[in-house]
């Protein structure tokens, strides 16, 4: 597909359809985002879903990209840190980086809300609400939507499905004849509701403000971010069927005796905990994996509709903004490369899927790995000590290691796929550190590092850029 390109649909606006609309329109395409809800600037669409979310480098990149980070930062709150609340309600705190690094929580509806103002603002996009697609041809790139108006036919040029973990783009591309769609939709065992910390009286904060709350339980956890109004999101994630699981509890008595024996130190700031547990319905939790993204050189997937993951790593939107950045600047390397002479788009399409599709993949595997860390090892000692030991030989050999945490989140040029493969290796060889004698007393001796420096030099840590 050449220079006649021209015209471009993106079914989505939530925040990675709203952001992808911004940046094609800014890159002087003709755009139509399609949304089956309602305009969420004018109804409450996210009902029931997570208020805040955590923002991270990757995303800060990609809003820097149309220049909209410091509006969103200005209505945000960095956490700089984990504090672990133990059964007995004694605190632990772990930094997320170095001083002054942090994950930052922020208004789902409020940065979908900015994004979507942003794409209306652009002359050449235009937004279509309550169109609710029910069929694509491929071939033509022609959809078809159900209105309250009637049936409405839509043809461009190149289709974009940005439209979420349940993806209708994605589904119908799946029923193309003669196309091999591989394709998975895995549950995990855990499902999660939502609960509230309100603020307190004099509308502050009842706990650290800049911070993010986890209460370990190891099969299951609750977790707590903070809003600008003094509130607290709280989610508790816990298996769906067992012993300690959401069908298990079902009697008000035994949700309070959850309460008390879990989560006590919690209890008495949660708003109504056994009322809104009881009449909430616990929402499953899903991992999407799909190959192709891309057919027909003429539709593609991204985010959620490409790769859907838990929450546990906090790189859901994240990873979704950077696939808009990503290929925001293929395009613009293509105009550059090609002085504008023409636009092959089955060139950029194939190297965007080429880039993000094992960024995808690798993303999606370590969020699952972190609901391990988080509900279990992150109450650990040793767990913390292994932190520790980690953090203070990336003091002395900055270059030479960066813990797996911070190459997620506050490295935003170092992909994915290559975060999994080094942290990996570190694994092991911090798996042979923590298994020195005496570790516990001796963690801070300089042999310790001069043995893990050892272990690492001998070994491939260098980022690969793909």
């Amino acid at each position: 597909m050449t220079q006649s390109t021209k015209t471009i649909t993106i079914a989505g606006a939530g925040p990675v359809g709203a952001l992808l609309t911004v940046m094609l329109a800014r890159q002087g395409y003709k755009v139509d985002l399609f949304e089956s809800r309602d305009d969420s600037r004018r109804s409450d669409i996210y009902q029931g879903k997570s208020i805040n979310i955590a923002l991270s480098d990757r995303g800060w990149l990609a809003l820097e990209a149309v220049g909209i980070a410091e509006e969103v930062k200005r209505e945000a709150i960095p956490m700089y840190h984990r504090v672990m609340h133990d059964l007995e309600g004694n605190l632990t705190r772990q930094a997320y980086g170095k001083e002054n690094q942090a994950i930052w929580s922020v208004s789902r509806s409020k940065i979908n809300e900015q994004l979507v103002s942003l794409a209306e603002q652009e002359p050449s996009a235009s937004l279509h609400f309550n169109h609710h697609l029910t069929d694509v041809d491929f071939d033509s790139t022609t959809l078809t939507f159900n209105t309250e108006a009637g049936q409405v036919i839509h043809s461009s040029d190149l289709l974009f499905g940005a439209d979420g973990a349940f993806s209708k783009v994605r589904r119908k591309m799946q029923e193309i004849p003669r196309k091999r769609i591989s394709y998975s939709l895995e549950y995990m065992p855990q499902s999660y509701i939502e609960l509230n910390i309100p603020a307190g009286a004099d509308h502050s904060h009842q706990l650290e403000k800049e911070a993010l709350h986890i209460w370990p339980r190891k099969d299951f956890m609750l977790i707590a971010l903070p809003n600008p109004d003094g509130s607290f999101t709280c989610t508790l994630f816990m298996n769906q069927e067992g012993e300690i699981s959401f069908d298990a509890l079902q009697k008000r008595d035994d949700v309070a005796d959850f309460f008390q024996t879990y989560f006590s130190d919690a209890l008495a700031l949660i708003d109504n905990p056994v009322d809104e547990f009881i009449k909430r319905k616990a929402s499953p939790l899903s991992l999407v994996h799909i190959y192709p993204w891309v057919v027909n050189n003429n539709v593609a997937l991204i985010g959620d509709a490409a790769h859907a993951m838990v929450p546990f790593y906090g790189q859901g939107m994240n990873s979704g903004f950077e696939d808009c950045r990503v290929l925001n600047e293929l395009i613009s390397l293509h105009k550059e490369n090609h002085k504008q002479s023409h636009q092959d788009w089955s060139e950029i399409l194939s190297q965007y899927q080429l880039q993000r599709k094992p960024n995808g993949d690798a993303i999606i595997e370590l969020a699952k790995r972190n609901f391990i860390e988080m509900s279990d090892l992150s109450g650990n000692a040793d767990f913390q000590l292994c932190k520790k030991i980690e953090a203070n030989f990336h003091q002395r050999y900055p270059k030479l290691w960066l813990p797996l945490y911070s190459m997620v989140t506050f490295s935003p040029h170092t992909p994915y796929s290559e975060a999994l493969r080094i942290g990996d290796i570190q694994k092991d060889i911090m798996r042979e550190i923590m298994a020195l004698p005496n570790i516990a007393e001796r963690w801070q001796d300089e042999d310790i590092y001069q043995h893990l420096h050892e272990l690492t030099i001998n070994q491939d840590l260098g980022v690969k850029n793909t």
